[in-house]
């Protein structure tokens, strides 16, 4: 060790100070003094020395407690100490070594001795703070590996799930695409506009697949909070209706009256809000899917648009949501044992809603059935 080390003095003889001063002086290191116990702890909390030279015999605190001190305080117990006293008898001399002294020398020292002592100790401490700065190194690098290992578990856990929410989103448009597929298949004559109109909806919901599946850096972006929601105004109206269209009610005998602005809706009515197009239509057409399968058969599901403190719309069946998962209905994989269910639909519907500046609530009872209601952020709307 060749690097410059402060040393504490610690003695209340003065000219004992200025010989320990010189020696250190002489050997290139920086001396530091002090008359007794109680300043010595304070220089050493204050700014802790790389080795301190100990007095035993002073005024006040004497060395043992100094020493004592140092060696039982876990941020201070690794600098060297060096006993330098006239005390010379061996129980004084085991007594230090015991409590933690590098070693024990006796007045008049020899100075070759002492010298070397210190170089032992510097390299012994330099040992010690590289061993400490490779541990430090090494925590670090495994906390950096671990942080690398979470987020990659994380991001393959979103990846996971946002493929089950596309797959989930995917069934509404595909069962559009085979019902109307079918419609063409069955009814070979039908007239060309019936024809042009089946194809119509093939082709939308073939568009809305796509749609679906491009959206998959957008949930993840959603799941993650970096989704930036670009809403524009658009018409809940013809969304709903082109869900009603690729639903599948016919093979529970349900209907579904849409109700807007208290009255029955018309070809002519709009719902205008703030969202985003594809974000809403998923986002209904997961609800709506959810009504289907949980309502009895020949009923009917409303789906009702209203105006309040914001933009209102609601879906109600006649089912009830089992009450095992009523608390927990919009967290992720929450199902009640749906055959095919992922548990995804409710939770994919919240999140969508959530991104676009609103907030989606569940009411249900075995007397009333279940209502989801989702609340979107208000403009003004047109109802003709």
């Amino acid at each position: 060790m060749t690097e410059s080390a402060n040393i504490l003095i610690v003695d209340d003889i003065e000219v004992n100070r200025i010989i320990l001063h010189d020696l250190i002086l002489s050997l290139g290191h920086t001396p530091k003094l002090a008359e007794d116990g109680v300043s010595a702890l304070e220089q050493i909390h204050k700014q802790a020395p790389d080795i301190v030279l100990l007095d035993i015999r002073m005024p006040g605190m004497d060395g043992y407690e100094v020493l004592q001190q140092v060696k039982d305080n876990f941020l201070l117990q690794h600098i060297p100490i060096i006993v330098i006293t006239a005390i010379d008898n061996i129980d004084s001399t085991v007594k230090c070594i015991e409590m933690g002294a590098e070693d024990y020398l006796v007045k008049p020292f020899n100075r070759a001795l002492l010298k070397a002592r210190i170089a032992a100790c510097l390299e012994k401490k330099y040992l010690h703070d590289l061993e400490k700065k490779h541990r430090r190194e090494i925590e670090e690098i495994n906390q950096s590996l671990q942080a690398q290992k979470a987020a990659l578990e994380e991001s393959e856990a979103l990846r996971k799930n946002v493929e089950h929410i596309i797959q989930h989103d995917l069934k509404s448009p595909l069962n559009g695409i085979i019902t109307f597929s079918e419609l063409l298949a069955e009814e070979p004559n039908l007239n060309p506009d019936s024809k042009k109109k089946a194809l119509g909806h093939i082709n939308n919901s073939g568009h809305q697949m796509l749609n679906l599946i491009n959206r998959f850096a957008d949930i993840y972006k959603m799941e993650t909070g970096q989704y930036h929601c670009s809403p524009s105004l658009i018409d809940i109206v013809t969304i709903i209706e082109k869900i009603i269209l690729n639903s599948d009610i016919k093979s529970k005998n349900l209907s579904i009256d849409v109700i807007c602005c208290d009255k029955p809706i018309t070809k002519d009515d709009t719902f205008m809000i703030l969202g985003e197009y594809s974000l809403c239509y998923s986002m209904l057409a997961n609800l709506l899917k959810n009504a289907i399968e949980a309502s009895p058969s020949e009923e009917h599901i409303t789906i009702t648009l209203d105006k309040k403190n914001a933009n209102i719309i609601s879906i109600h069946n006649k089912g009830a949501v089992p009450k095992a998962i009523r608390n927990k209905f919009f967290d992720k994989y929450t199902t009640a044992d749906k055959v095919g269910g992922t548990g995804l639909g409710s939770y994919s519907a919240k999140l969508m809603a959530e991104t676009q500046g609103g907030n989606i609530h569940l009411e249900t009872s075995e007397k009333i059935g279940t209502t989801i209601t989702v609340s979107l952020p208000n403009v003004k709307s047109k109802h003709a």
